[in-house]
Order: C-alpha cells, then structure tokens, then sequence
C-alpha cells in the first residue's frame, strides 16, 4: 500500500516542484534532483526491481547526464535542468527514454517560442511588481526548461511500469 502510494505520488509531486521552482526562480535545486535518485533506489529496492534492471536504469541515467552536462558546459541549458532531466532519465530507463526526449523537446519548443514572444510585449502595470514574472519577462534570462522536462516526464509517467505496478483497486478500497 505504501510502496503504491510512493509510485504513484512522489515522481509527480517532485516534478511539479521542479517545475514550479524553476518558474519562480530559475533555478532547480539539487535536493530535487537528490530526492529523485534516493526515491528511485527507494521504490526500486522496494519493489524488488532486478539488479540488472537497476544497471539499466543507472546507465540511462549516467548516459543523460553526459549529455546534458556537455549542453551545460556549452551554455545550452542550466545545472539544474541537466540533473533533473538525469534523474528522471534514471526512473524511466532506456525503455522510455525517447519518449521523454521527444515530448521534452517539444514542449521545450513550445516553451521557447511562447517567452520570446511574451518578452517582445511590455508587462501591464499591474503584473510589473511580480519579481519572478519581470524576471522571466526580461530578454536576459534563459528559459525556465524546468518546466518543460516537468511536462515530457509527467506525460510520460504513467505509461511506466512503475504506474502499471500500483494496484489502483486495492487504493481505492482504503
């Protein structure tokens, strides 16, 4: 029972997190990218994971870090973003990796093209005193991909055999 409530609640409520803070602050803490790798050996240990299939899931996870720590070191995407998008690389394994990278991207996109867009209009009056809009709004910052690694990996959560594992009938009776 409590094993299905942590597969069900803790990805999706450290994702949301992550993407909520790196809306209101640019930045994604490390202790999010640290709770989702503890969370991961948690519920995996927990499970019974395989051993081999953990490896998978750890080569996935170091594979996407490489990567994203190239695109970091190249100015390409922020720190935060480059562990979070490692740790949830380390949930999904290689078994749903491009799915993930694929809905990333596209909302990274979308992302992209909707701030630059608002940054080319002036903030009304009223929303110009929010520190963390007039710091999303000016030219200068990055974009908050945060959200958009958030929005691929929630997207692709539940077609995970971590969501297929939860006895839904056996929550619902409780």
């Amino acid at each position: 029972m409590i094993l299905d409530i942590a597969r069900l609640m803790l990805f999706p409520a450290l994702m949301a997190f992550a993407a909520a803070s790196d809306l209101f602050t640019m930045t994604i803490s490390n202790r999010v990218s640290l709770a989702l790798v503890a969370g991961f050996f948690v519920v995996a240990l927990a499970g019974g994971m395989a051993p081999y299939d953990v490896l998978t899931h750890v080569g996935a996870g170091a594979l996407v870090l490489a990567v994203t720590f190239t695109c970091f070191a190249m100015g390409w995407v922020g720190g935060g973003d480059a562990k979070v998008a490692a740790a949830v690389a380390l949930w999904f394994g290689f078994a749903h990796l491009m799915d993930f990278a694929l809905y990333a991207s596209l909302f990274g996109g979308a992302l992209t093209l909707l701030l630059l867009q608002f940054r080319q209009w002036p903030l009304p009056f009223g929303l110009a005193g929010q520190a963390w809009l007039a710091r999303l709004h000016a030219k200068e910052t990055g974009i908050p991909y945060g959200i958009a690694l958030a929005l691929g990996a929630l997207l692709v959560y539940p077609e995970t055999e971590w969501v297929k594992a939860i006895d839904l009938a056996h929550l619902a009776m409780r």
